[in-house]
């Protein structure tokens, strides 16, 4: 596997079946359409929604996934709408940081205004994305340490989203990724046919990308300070009107 930051997996964390897809299945489409490998990571079956049973989302994620164009696993940790903030899940989490080895780490964002469990395993992926590098972590040792490059929340609404990050825009306007990024959400069926989320995350991308003067965009929010190593590394300021 090649060591530059560019070619090494994406990994994206989502506390239900449907998460990823609608906070942030546009960059990983984008991603994957550039070649690079995405793992999904799901931490509930989604037992506690209104609408749908656990085998049937499952089933519906893993079909977005391959729409996506990315691999995907389950994660047991305390359930749907049980998840807490523990060390061990923390550490959980950090053993697969440590197996997939990626440059970018992607999380539902750690604001308390949504469903508590978006929040709190954005707190958990956060501090497992810092055990990940520790080497004296004795659960950890089958794995060598890892340091990922960035670690870039997703909000799943508007609320979730942090007010106090200035958010990084992904142009997801490439007719192909938004295919791709429509057909996954389309793929969680049982939730779509109760509320149009399709429409709503459409919404949020197509303002976003108006304002920054393309046609769809994803706005994560960088836990830390991103670094670039010249001005030409940059991407242009966002503002189009």
């Amino acid at each position: 596997m090649s060591s530059s930051p560019d070619r090494l997996p994406v990994l994206a964390f989502g506390a239900h079946p449907d998460d990823i897809e609608f906070g942030c299945g546009g960059v990983i489409a984008q991603e994957t359409r550039a070649g690079r490998t995405a793992h999904l990571v799901v931490c509930s079956r989604g037992e506690a929604a209104t609408h749908g049973q656990p085998e049937q989302r499952a089933a519906e994620a893993q079909r977005a996934a391959g729409l996506l164009g990315a691999s995907i696993e389950f994660v047991e940790l305390d359930g749907d709408s049980h998840l807490e903030v523990r060390t061990a899940h923390a550490i959980t989490l950090a053993s697969i940081v440590r197996r997939i080895r990626p440059a970018a780490v992607l999380a539902p964002s750690p604001v308390e205004n949504q469903h508590p469990d978006h929040a709190r395993l954005g707190q958990l992926v956060r501090d497992a994305a810092r055990l990940a590098r520790y080497g004296g972590v004795h659960e950890l040792r089958a794995w060598p340490p890892h340091r990922i490059e960035q670690l870039l929340f997703y909000g799943l609404t508007n609320e979730s989203e942090p007010d106090h990050v200035t958010p990084v825009l992904i142009d997801i306007s490439a007719p192909e990724t938004v295919a791709a990024w429509v057909a996954a959400m389309e793929a969680h069926a049982s939730q779509t046919s109760a509320r149009n989320y399709v429409d709503l995350q459409l919404a949020r991308a197509r303002i976003r990308g108006l304002s920054a003067g393309v046609e769809y965009a994803t706005a994560l929010f960088p836990a830390d300070p991103l670094v670039y190593p010249s001005l030409s590394r940059l991407g242009r300021g966002a503002r189009g009107f």
